[in-house]
């Protein structure tokens, strides 16, 4: 290497933590080298430990803030300058300077109080190294503007991601989720929705889990099953009140899970769908029936999931017998045109992220109008148009979902909406278009965590 001469202040660049211009102090008085981080969390297995912080690389903006994670190296006792004694996490990460480049050890402490982010020790001060005490900033000068600009983004390394799946199922989907997660280096954990409990302050919101509060994690993929579902979107709300990236959002999950609701979005966003009615307790059944059209008609539970309580009524007696039994139980349903021409099939297209990245036909076991997979239908992979994908994205986008699963029959008229699913399993789709789904996911995970340029402040 060449040599280089240090002052006693420079601006250096750590390209593995995603820390493109930091201000050092160079304290040849200290051993260890040190960098000022906060919500200092280890993660990962006790073999391969690992270490998720948070740094503000510019002093005085707390408002920037670059999540690291890096593999732990040690934990040790570090003495400061005033002669108080800290256990310090220790990461090796690679220092860049004035073209060159090396390895050096760091210790991650607080130092909110002091002006430079880092101090950088005589460790990692090479041979070819010297030091000029009294000058400063001797090597080329960079610029906190990085953080202010799409550079943040483009220069930020793929690092460790920690990761919750809300979940109380071990199914082919959570379990895709894990190995998938795990595959790329990230910590993958799987919590059971219904033991999550929160505390709700306006300082510190947090999510408790069997007597601890849960870690802050880097993105959140909710599985949240049907009947969970106003908890479950609680949940989510609380990680979405800390901060925390998640798939999909408290509100798309609710709206979807309504029927009555989800229509009612479908509607307003002029989205097509079968005709549908509604009543809480109409007098005359045939009203509700003539809203929607002539038999035969389905009948639908509003709670009804895979397939279940879902009716199809061949005659206009058959219709107001099974509305009739329906509206005995108390129940909440619709009434919906039966679009004879999908015969028996729709079309799953799933959208990760404003793409449809696959999509399946589905067919009904035999004698079966419903297509679902849970109960017999079977599907294969299938070539959709420009206008069932068109509808499949806009239907994703009315409930904000980041992930979902839109369910298309295909009529003379264009594609109908029949559900829009929040949780969409993996296994049918993976297995039928051979596509690795759960790859993609991921894929826009990873995008979406990456650093965001912040606006300068003007100058007052």
């Amino acid at each position: 290497m060449d040599n280089l001469a240090f002052g006693w202040e420079e601006w250096v660049a750590l390209p593995d933590l995603g820390l493109p211009a930091i201000k050092v102090k160079v304290d040849t008085g200290a051993r260890t080298s040190a960098l000022h981080a906060h919500d200092i969390e280890t993660f990962g297995s006790a073999a391969k430990p690992k270490v998720r912080f948070n740094v503000h690389p510019i002093a005085g903006r707390d408002d920037i803030v670059i999540t690291c994670s890096a593999p732990l190296v040690d934990r040790r006792e570090v003495t400061s300058s005033n002669g108080e004694s800290e256990q310090r996490y220790v990461i090796e990460t690679k220092l860049e300077v004035g073209g060159q480049s090396w390895p050096i050890e760091v210790t991650l402490t607080n130092r909110a109080g002091l002006t430079s982010r880092m101090l950088l020790g005589r460790q990692a001060l090479n041979d070819h190294i010297t030091i000029s005490a009294t000058e400063r900033r001797l090597q080329p000068d960079l610029s906190y503007d990085v953080y202010h600009s799409a550079a943040v983004r483009k220069t930020a390394p793929k690092r460790a991601l920690r990761i919750a799946v809300l979940s109380r199922e071990d199914n082919y989907s959570t379990r895709r989720l894990v190995q998938t997660g795990e595959e790329r280096g990230h910590t993958v954990e799987v919590i059971d929705t219904t033991r999550c409990y929160m505390a709700i302050n306006a300082m510190a919101p947090e999510v408790h889990y069997d007597g601890k509060r849960l870690p802050r994690y880097d993105a959140v993929i909710p599985r949240i099953g049907a009947s969970i579902t106003p908890y479950g979107t609680a949940v989510i709300r609380q990680f979405e009140t800390i901060g925390t990236y998640c798939v999909n959002g408290s509100a798309g999950i609710t709206a979807s899970r309504d029927k009555l609701h989800a229509h009612q979005v479908l509607a307003s966003k002029k989205i097509g769908m079968p005709t549908t009615a509604f009543a809480a307790s109409p007098k005359d059944t045939s009203n509700l029936m003539g809203l929607v059209g002539t038999a035969p008609l389905i009948v639908k539970l509003l709670e009804s999931t895979q397939g279940k309580g879902v009716v199809l009524a061949e005659t206009k007696k058959a219709a107001e017998s099974v509305i009739d039994a329906f509206r005995g139980l108390k129940a909440n349903f619709l009434v919906q045109d039966f679009v004879k021409e999908a015969a028996g099939e729709d079309i799953r297209c799933l959208v990760i992220a404003g793409k449809v990245v696959a999509a399946m036909k589905r067919t009904g076991a035999d004698g079966d109008f419903r297509s679902n997979l849970h109960r017999g239908g079977s599907a294969k992979v299938v070539r959709i148009s420009k206008e069932e994908r068109d509808t499949a994205l806009r239907a994703a986008r009315a409930f904000g979902l980041g992930k979902a699963g839109v369910d298309l029959l295909r009529s003379e008229s264009g594609p109908k909406v029949l559900e829009v699913n929040s949780s969409p399993g993996f296994e049918g789709i993976e297995k039928a278009t051979g596509k690795d789904i759960v790859g993609k996911l991921y894929d826009e995970i990873e995008a979406r965590v990456k650093p965001q340029p912040v606006r300068k402040r003007k100058a007052s």
